[in-house]
């Protein structure tokens, strides 16, 4: 045979081979049919059909592939909230068949069974349930789809409820509502500090009282005790208790004058300031001491009385 005879059936060969390889990429599977009728389905790789006879009727992805829904409905307390529902979805390997023939449409198909839960589902709800019950949200719209989808060769991986934008003027009042909660909760707070810090002033002013009564009581405990002192070692030298106390008080006046003159800038009065007022003073206080004894012995003589009658 020449040459010019083998390079048509070359050419033929070429042409055939053509028509009849095509290649399916991974993850995908290749729909052929046969004079319009289905013949098989082909996996990735190099494929050989029938030129003219077999055709390529379609080709379907077996990645996982998502579906963004929006959908705007109603909750229970009558506020508008647009939800944003993704699905992911993916074609069954082993129902190939049915996902290409029987469902024209799966985006719209898989829309319109979203619709249909949400907005039966959210109208139960109160606005801030729908916050926080939108997992239970997504388990119903996948349960649903699955049911549904997977009659036509598609299987439901994961439904997320991944958005919830109420009306605007409704974000509006629920951040007022928050700041007004906060603001009152701070405000609580506060006032809790404010108290504390009250009590406890108030406890350490009374505590600082208590500790100044104390101090002023030894003190005065130790002043009495340093006049009794006084007071029976002038007795042992021969004055008597009177004119110890006497003597007593006119130091003592002396050393209030005394005090008096170091501070100029001392606001006390003395009052008498003449020594020879002390004695009268002594005297006073030891007839009004008298006197008060002479009362005290009168009211318990008047009690026993009461009593004995």
């Amino acid at each position: 045979m020449s040459i010019a005879g083998i390079i048509p059936i070359v050419l033929l060969v070429v042409v055939i081979l053509v028509f009849a390889l095509f290649i399916v990429k991974q993850q995908q599977v290749a729909v052929i049919q046969r004079f319009g009728r289905f013949q098989s389905i082909r996996d990735a790789g190099i494929q050989i059909k029938i030129p003219i006879i077999d055709r390529v009727a379609g080709r379907l992805s077996l990645r996982i592939q998502q579906l963004d829904v929006m959908v705007e409905t109603k909750t229970k307390d009558d506020v508008f909230v647009a939800i944003k529902v993704s699905v992911q979805y993916v074609v069954l390997k082993e129902k190939v068949y049915e996902a290409f023939y029987q469902l024209e449409n799966p985006h719209g198909q898989i829309t319109s069974y979203v619709f249909d839960v949400v907005r039966a589902e959210v109208p139960k709800l109160k606005l801030d349930y729908v916050f926080e019950k939108k997992d239970d949200i997504a388990i119903a719209v996948k349960s649903e789809l699955e049911e549904a989808m997977n009659t036509y060769g598609y299987g439901i991986v994961k439904a997320l409820v991944t958005d919830i934008d109420p009306d605007e003027e409704v974000k509006q009042a629920m951040n007022k509502i928050n700041a007004a909660e906060r603001i009152k909760t701070a405000a609580e707070y506060e006032g809790e500090a404010e108290r504390i810090r009250i009590v406890a002033k108030a406890t350490a002013e009374a505590e600082s009282k208590r500790l100044q009564g104390q101090g002023i009581a030894d003190q005065r405990r130790e002043i009495a005790r340093g006049l009794e002192e006084s007071v029976e070692v002038l007795n042992k030298v021969g004055i008597n208790s009177q004119e110890a106390s006497s003597l007593i008080v006119i130091t003592q006046h002396y050393d209030t004058l005394h005090s008096v003159s170091e501070n100029t800038r001392s606001n006390l009065i003395l009052m008498p300031n003449s020594p020879s007022t002390a004695s009268d003073m002594l005297n006073q206080m030891t007839t009004s001491f008298m006197a008060a004894n002479k009362i005290s012995e009168m009211e318990k003589e008047e009690e026993l009385k009461e009593e004995s009658k």
